[in-house]
């Protein structure tokens, strides 16, 4: 089941009670700086910031929505729209037609309280990434390191609500947070499915919060994708898979968008190689399931 963000009283008389802020004193109403809006309840991307423009009426307005973002319904009232996040139910606010107040007709009234804005420096910068949890994120780095066509491979947060989350913060499991990698590749050499078919051998998809001995939500199996291909490879090996029986459980990896990957504290960064030798994790977990990999995967892997 999705978590969502705790809520202020405030908040949630917006969002959940379908409340409106008063008019001018919504803290988004005259900011234009590059970014994503995204739902303050549970994360999911909502507006670009270059479909926001300045109406005059007192909130937030965006002429379009991220595409699936947002679903619309009734009022109460029976005669406005109401606009919802697609993903939670988030009341937002309502939107309106036949203005013409941009070439796209169409306004999207929305409160600052029902969202949370991501700075463009928060958002991905690169065209070909991989950003996937499945356990401790030692495991992973030490795989995705050795395969050719990977530029580079880093340990991090990804996938909650909580802003620059730490080791700590994560682990208590109350930021929402995964433990991930970012693996830049280059895609000539290797594609986005060759890295999840990587991904699906080296961890078990069918364990929700839960790799080995490793419990919590920060250890669930799941896919961050940065664009809509990755989404719908991502969706695909998912049915290949279960067609084939592939497990015996069903697969409970989570899929959901990229918003921005926290790099994790030094000491974890390449924390198989600096420890292989004298740290009994590295022994017992990771070597065998890297022993494994490398026999399964030896066409994807650098030259020794």
């Amino acid at each position: 089941m999705q978590k969502f963000n705790e809520l202020t009283l405030e908040e949630k008389k917006v969002i959940i009670d379908k409340g409106t802020e008063k008019p001018f004193s919504g803290e988004y109403e005259h900011q234009f700086s590059d970014g994503l809006y995204v739902c303050r309840r549970c994360g999911a991307p909502l507006y670009h910031s270059q479909d926001k423009f300045e109406a005059g009426c007192g909130w937030p307005s965006f002429d379009d929505e991220i595409k699936g973002a947002i679903k619309r319904q009734p009022d109460a009232d029976s005669e406005r729209t109401e606009i919802l996040c697609a993903n939670c139910n988030a009341h937002l606010g309502h939107v309106f037609m036949g203005e013409k107040l941009t070439s796209k007709d169409t306004r999207h009234c929305v409160n600052s309280i029902s969202m949370k804005f991501i700075p463009r420096d928060f958002l991905a910068d690169e065209e070909n990434f991989a950003v996937l949890g499945g356990g401790c994120f030692w495991c992973l780095e030490a795989a995705f390191k050795e395969i050719k066509g990977v530029k580079s491979v880093a340990s991090g947060y990804a996938g909650g609500r909580a802003l620059s989350p730490t080791y700590e913060k994560v682990s208590s499991g109350t930021t929402g947070h995964a433990e991930v990698i970012k693996a830049v590749f280059d895609n000539k050499a290797i594609t986005f499915r060759d890295l999840l078919e990587v991904f699906f051998s080296i961890h078990d998809p069918t364990t929700l919060n839960r790799q080995g001995n490793d419990t919590g939500e920060q250890y669930r199996s799941i896919i961050l994708y940065a664009t809509l291909k990755q989404k719908d490879e991502a969706k695909k090996i998912i049915k290949e898979l279960s067609d084939a029986e592939t497990y015996k459980d069903k697969i409970v990896t989570e899929i959901k968008p990229f918003i921005y990957f926290y790099k994790a504290e030094e000491y974890h960064q390449n924390y198989f190689e600096k420890h292989k030798d004298d740290n009994t994790y590295c022994n017992i977990v990771i070597n065998p399931k890297l022993k494994k990999f490398r026999e399964n995967f030896n066409k994807l892997l650098r030259p020794s």
